[in-house]
């Protein structure tokens, strides 16, 4: 970090400084050699002959920095004064439900929407079959650039598009922000459900009501359903340095990895068959989580749709000395599972909130799919 201290001169003072770039100039392709390197392929294996999709996460999370220091890479400059870190994840949407251990993954992606400071990346995933490559999955991710020192916000090379179709790229990343700020501005934790939400709130708790006493206290869990209470699992990480990143700070991809693997346990737990991963969205990055930290995950079934589950993983870092907790990351999941799942029931008004919330998140995944 004393190192990086003496970048601070190489940086932008405006972003009308910087020359501008394309499409192309950040375009990245990556192979992944299962197939034709069999001895990197027991790190990405799991118990059912699949790709851990935790270790995919960490991949986009790594290219996706990539792809940002190639977008902002200056020719007479050794290294860079721009510390480039995740922001969010917007989206991850699969079209496969198996990734093979087997057949050779290429990556690809670009920059293809750029603010003053922050860059948004797309990226996707395919898998050699029969001589061809075929997509298994689409990524979004923001990132932000800060200063050397990981502590203010700098600029980014402005981008440029060349073609009808980049423009249409890039107007599309101006929706994605519009999108995320109107979803944020509507969050529960700021205003009050809809009149919709509100009705579907009021049928759940009419049809928990114990008919015999007639109390407002008194509920029954109705057939094939479960409290949001008994749809819960908990796990601790320590973050030791080898998981760190070149700021010294925990990388994000571990924690995703972490936080994918706890949320596919309580899916697999709650459903009782093996779940399918279909959507990753709106992970956002609130806090960076230091070495040393002990990091609590908590994996809530937040909503169920026939053989639909969604997971909402909250993460919060302890500090020991001033036993304070701050969360750091919000992560939700869309499974799908192999039988019909029972319902998830909320039973306090915090829980009825999570619920919507959970409703909220996959009715927009399942527009998007």
């Amino acid at each position: 970090m004393q190192e990086r201290k003496a970048l601070h001169t190489l940086l932008a003072k405006h972003q009308e400084d910087l020359p501008p770039r394309r499409m192309k100039d950040s375009y990245l392709e990556v192979i992944l050699p299962l197939g034709s390197q069999p001895e990197i392929r027991e790190k990405y294996l799991n118990v059912h002959n699949s790709v851990r999709f935790g270790r995919i996460l960490e991949d986009l999370d790594s290219l996706g920095v990539l792809i940002c220091y190639t977008h902002t890479k200056q020719e007479m400059q050794p290294k860079s004064p721009l510390s480039i870190v995740t922001a969010l994840v917007d989206k991850i949407n699969l079209c496969k439900k198996i990734i093979y251990p087997d057949c050779d993954i290429k990556f690809t992606g670009n920059v293809s929407w750029v603010g003053k400071t922050s860059m948004e990346v797309t990226m996707h995933m395919l898998q050699l079959h029969d001589g061809d490559y075929s997509p298994v999955l689409d990524a979004t991710f923001v990132m932000v650039a800060r200063d050397p020192e990981n502590k203010r916000p700098a600029f980014v090379n402005p981008l440029i598009p060349e073609s009808p179709e980049e423009e249409e790229i890039f107007k599309q990343g101006e929706l994605n922000k519009l999108r995320r700020i109107e979803f944020s501005t509507a969050s529960l934790l700021k205003m009050a459900p809809t009149a919709e939400e509100r009705n579907i709130v009021h049928d759940i708790f009419l049809h928990t009501l114990d008919t015999k006493t007639v109390s407002f206290r008194s509920r029954k869990l109705p057939p094939n359903s479960v409290w949001m209470e008994d749809a819960k699992l908990k796990g601790l990480q320590i973050c030791h340095p080898q998981e760190r990143n070149i700021f010294n700070r925990i990388f994000g991809g571990f924690l995703m990895r972490k936080a994918f693997e706890l949320g596919w346990a309580t899916a697999c737990s709650y459903g009782g068959s093996r779940p399918f991963i279909v959507s990753v969205d709106d992970i956002m990055f609130q806090k960076p989580v230091e070495i040393g930290s002990l990091l609590l995950l908590s994996a809530q079934v937040s909503y169920t749709e026939k053989n639909y589950i969604q997971i909402r993983v909250h993460s919060e870092v302890y500090d020991a000395n001033t036993r304070e907790h701050h969360t750091t990351n919000i992560f939700h999941f869309t499974f799908i599972s192999e039988n019909e799942v029972p319902r998830v029931v909320p039973n306090t008004y915090g829980e009825s909130m999570l619920y919507l919330d959970g409703k909220r998140h996959f009715d927009a995944v399942m527009k998007e799919i």
